[in-house]
């Protein structure tokens, strides 16, 4: 398996975020399924850059308390961009990633809106990927490590601009209509579901049909995006 260029550099320096492409990505199954397709926006994810020393990190509850303190902000669930990273790496490690029938948009507190390409492989490491966030919200992009393609980049606001025209989509929450997965399975078409990256509060938006609920206690956005996958896999019957 391929890694990322420039492994052995500082984690969060700028050599250490050019990214190859996911080479185990399915690519020609994507025409065969165009009108098959999972939409996935993390909203409420908390990426924000902070100035540490000369340079510049991504903030976090861990890292930056002293920051915190100074800002008045609570350290009841914020900032938390681990959870971003833990669905990200559950996303990608998906079958329906590799089978090219998911997509993923992030959308953050400060109100910037990232596509990722299915092709992106995020690093498994919280710091490095702390360091390739940092570097796409002061560049804009980040590009393959052949410069060749866009990986990641952040898009112009509203999300729904972005989405299919007419396609479904579901918001979730614990005080949400409680439904079983498969049921949500559409025979074809794409269908967008709206889960929130953060540990504590609700997720609003104004372009979500409906809202629903996948469990009668709290979940984790990890599990809930990894069960999502689960059950389009098995609803749409994708080769594993």
């Amino acid at each position: 398996m391929s890694r990322p260029a420039d492994d052995d550099s500082d984690d969060e320096s700028p050599n250490a975020q050019s990214i190859p492409r996911n080479k185990r990505l399915k690519t020609g199954h994507l025409q065969m399924c165009t009108d098959r397709k999972l939409i996935i926006v993390l909203e409420r994810c908390q990426l924000e850059t902070v100035k540490v020393g000369k340079g510049y990190s991504l903030l976090s509850q861990e890292k930056h308390e002293h920051v915190l303190k100074k800002t008045k902000k609570s350290e009841d669930g914020f900032p938390r961009p681990d959870i971003t990273h833990q669905c990200l790496l559950m996303l990608q490690d998906s079958v329906l990633n590799r089978a090219g029938m998911l997509q993923v948009f992030l959308h953050t507190e400060r109100n910037v809106l990232i596509e990722l390409n299915p092709q992106t492989r995020i690093p498994r490491t919280f710091d490095r990927f702390a360091g390739l966030m940092v570097k796409l919200l002061q560049k804009m992009v980040i590009r393959s490590a052949d410069g060749n393609q866009k990986l990641i980049r952040v898009i112009k606001n509203p999300v729904n601009d972005h989405l299919p025209v007419g396609c479904r989509k579901i918001g979730t929450s614990v005080t949400g209509k409680k439904v079983d997965i498969p049921n949500l399975v559409p025979a074809s078409g794409p269908l967008v579901f709206v889960i929130g990256a953060h540990a504590h509060g609700q997720v609003e938006t104004d372009y979500t049909d409906e809202v629903v609920s996948f469990s009668d206690y709290p979940l984790s956005a990890a599990w809930a995006v990894a069960k999502l996958c689960e059950a389009f896999e098995h609803g749409w019957k994708v080769e594993k």
